[in-house]
């Protein structure tokens, strides 16, 4: 029998403090810090969604829309969004806040992927995910199609067999006709 599990039981929330040995000539948040902090609290969410050691296997579609200076407060939020066999999609939320100024921003988002493996590194399966609101619903119906995004680009899919990104483009009845 196959175990599924829900998305809160992956929600992972770490917060942190920019120091001045994070930050660049600017006085901000270096961005390879915050993947740093990013790739860790996604890697506890796969952790705990498959009970197993998991590896980073990409990051990808990290949005950088605000700079976190020196002093903010970083808030990062991660869960589990889809399983598949041995790989889990994480989404990662990020917050600064200026506690004096009483400011909290969104700063960041990304998509990780973790893939969990056996004591020989080995991939192993992992449990399914169940969605439980509309928010998560929507979350895991886009994790197939950025998926298959990230296969095509990496050149581990043929474009014609990504069926739910010609979806996306409405290219189903165009590609079926020239096949």
């Amino acid at each position: 029998m196959t175990k599924i599990k829900k998305v809160q039981e992956s929600e992972v929330i770490m917060t942190e403090m920019v120091l001045p040995n994070d930050t660049n000539t600017l006085n901000n948040l270096m961005g390879g810090k915050l993947m740093h902090w990013m790739d860790i609290v996604g890697a506890i969410a796969a952790q705990k969604h498959s009970n197993r050691i998991v590896v980073t296997a990409s990051a990808d579609s990290i949005s950088f829309q605000h700079p976190i200076a020196l002093g903010n407060v970083v808030t990062l939020k991660a869960q589990v969004t889809r399983s598949f066999n041995s790989s889990m999609e994480v989404y990662i939320e990020v917050w600064a806040e200026d506690i004096p100024a009483n400011i909290k921003t969104k700063t960041h988002r990304a998509f990780f992927t973790f893939v969990a493996v056996d004591q020989n590194g080995r991939p192993i399966e992992v449990p399914k995910l169940q969605p439980s609101n509309p928010e998560e619903d929507e979350l895991f119906a886009g994790a197939l199609r950025r998926r298959q995004l990230r296969l095509v680009l990496a050149k581990r899919m043929d474009p014609k067999d990504a069926v739910e990104l010609k979806s996306i483009f409405g290219l189903e009845d165009a590609l079926g006709k020239n096949q």
